[in-house]
């Protein structure tokens, strides 16, 4: 794959116009389906800046995103295989199904000619032919800009089950943007791109395109790969429709920050255009953005490192201010206790966590006494990245209950969702789950939980806690202060990691290549796995 950097604009335009355009199969002069890898986009929608001098440039802040390197996620890829060696008869099928997302072009491509996505042909990157060229490309731009708004929000259009627009002729592709543009500017890129034309359509800014991929059902797998059903593995766009932010914010609003000034799109003829949003996708990863950064040269990452740096602040800049808030409530000491109510709110427009069952928020509360001994501690994050107190990071047949009342350090709230194999054991084996055995995740604002469907449903004990409504959760705290002196100062913090100890540590009895480097580098980083997204003080 041809990598651009940081050439001058005008350059970049000549040498993609001598790049071989690399073109899916199909007959010469006949109208087909066709992509194109990142770099022919980034000739012209890099360099592009703001009065003040920020760097917005589409190219650059995409090849730093998750977006950019899904297919190079080696959490992705030592999960797939896992499940290939657990379900080896249907290697073929999980392949497929796990490259819809993340190998995008390759999976279309292969589903065309009725073939199945492959995934470990490709690898190792770097990309060894034009092929490998794709797949290492992820969710490149002519994917989401060549999709259609045919079946968007519909159950169709799930698991990658969008539509690529069939050109109408022959070098006639339309490539969707947000912005009307003109036939001049049309035929520059028309030109330069080999039949590429800027398009306006309204629903490059619509939620349900995320959830053609955000919005994902996994086949579970029983006795020589057999399907057992469906697991509903990642939900956030019926979340995010069960909520009351259809109304108020979509989800390009929130993960693709507007720039709030009129500013060219391009930095060849160039229209200031209001409403321009960056291609940073910030999200929740940033551990994973991390570790492409650390891992950068083995995992053949384009971006640079500073660009993956800014990448990652980013999105614990977005944690840290757009995801919850934590209250302390009706503070009191008595009876040899201290009482405390923590309030969490969910900021979110979905479930918090939502997404990948890897994912977790839980609560860490602390109370010191006069002298800043602590006298009760719930929820410490280890070195190793697992959490004290937690039943399923000490023993991975059992998990943590939902409580409404913490009484001993020994227990931790955790806002997660446990995935349940037919035999109604716990598993992180994606492929065996078949249902959840707890789903506490907070819930956002305006979601009904009691009208919820059964693939977003609040599971266990949370379900008939009144606390544990739309907006937040709220957990009693009734802390023993044994002989403890006086003030006391309690602290209470919400804590998020993305993939959880648990999650990682279970790849390690597979004996194979992307296991064993992913746990490897796991524990190298187990310090960085965590972070905290708010945090309240109370002092009686």
């Amino acid at each position: 794959m041809v990598k651009l950097k940081n050439l001058p604009a005008l350059v970049l335009v000549a040498a993609c116009a001598l790049l071989p355009w690399r073109m899916l199969r199909g007959a010469e002069n006949e109208p087909h389906v066709e992509f194109h890898t990142s770099d022919r986009c980034m000739a012209c929608h890099n360099q592009l800046t703001t009065s003040q001098g920020q760097d917005v440039s589409i190219g650059i802040d995409w090849r730093a995103s998750i977006m950019a390197n899904s297919a190079r996620d080696p959490y992705w890829q030592a999960s797939i295989r896992r499940e290939t060696i657990d379900h080896p008869s249907v290697t073929e099928d999980i392949q497929d199904e796990c490259s819809a997302c993340h190998m995008p072009v390759t999976r279309y491509e292969a589903r065309i000619h009725n073939e199945k996505g492959p995934v470990f042909k490709f690898l190792p990157f770097p990309a060894k032919d034009q092929e490998a060229a794709f797949a290492e490309d992820g969710v490149t731009c002519s994917v989401c800009h060549q999709i259609t708004k045919e079946r968007l929000g519909t159950r169709e259009s799930f698991n990658a089950g969008f539509v690529v627009e069939h050109p109408p002729a022959a070098n006639d592709h339309p490539e969707f943007g947000p912005f009307i543009v003109t036939p001049g500017r049309q035929l520059i890129m028309d030109s330069s791109t080999g039949g590429f034309r800027p398009t306006y359509a309204e629903h490059i800014r619509d939620s349900a395109l995320c959830g053609s991929c955000h919005q994902l059902y996994t086949t579970a797998r029983g006795e020589g790969g057999k399907d057992v059903g469906q697991l509903p593995e990642q939900m956030p766009y019926l979340e995010w429709l069960h909520s009351d932010y259809p109304a108020k914010s979509s989800c390009q609003q929130c993960h693709m920050p507007e720039v709030h000034e009129a500013i060219d799109i391009s930095s060849v003829m160039g229209t200031p255009r209001e409403g321009m949003h960056q291609h940073t996708f910030v999200g929740d990863n940033f551990f994973m953005e991390g570790m492409l950064n650390r891992y950068h040269g083995e995992l053949d990452v384009a971006a640079l490192p500073q660009e993956l740096s800014a990448a990652q602040q980013r999105t614990l800049e977005f944690l840290h201010t757009q995801a919850a808030e934590v209250e302390l409530r009706n503070v009191e000491v008595a009876g040899g206790r201290l009482q405390a109510d923590v309030f969490v709110e969910n900021l979110t427009g979905h479930k918090l966590p939502t997404a990948y069952p890897s994912r977790r928020a839980w609560l860490h509360v602390v109370v010191r006494d006069r002298n800043g001994r602590t006298v009760f501690e719930s929820g410490a994050l280890n070195p190793d990245g697992s959490i004290a107190g937690n039943d399923n990071d000490a023993d991975k047949t059992r998990f943590e209950p939902y409580y409404r009342e913490i009484t001993s350090s020994d227990q931790v709230e955790i806002f997660e969702d446990i995935l349940g194999d037919q035999q109604g054991r716990v598993t992180t084996g994606l492929l065996e789950g078949v249902r959840y055995l707890k789903d506490s995740r907070l819930l956002p604002n305006g979601f009904d939980k009691r009208t919820a469907v059964s693939d977003i449903a609040v599971v266990g004990d949370a379900f008939d806690d009144p606390n544990f409504a739309a907006g937040g959760a709220l957990v009693r705290y009734s802390v023993p202060l044994s002989d403890a002196q006086g003030p006391f100062h309690i602290e209470a913090e919400i804590w998020y990691q993305p993939i959880g100890f648990r999650w990682a540590h279970n790849l390690e009895p597979y004996d194979a290549m992307e296991p064993k480097r992913f746990v490897s580098w796991y524990s190298a980083m187990s310090k960085e796995t965590a972070t905290m997204l708010a945090k309240a003080e109370a002092s009686r």
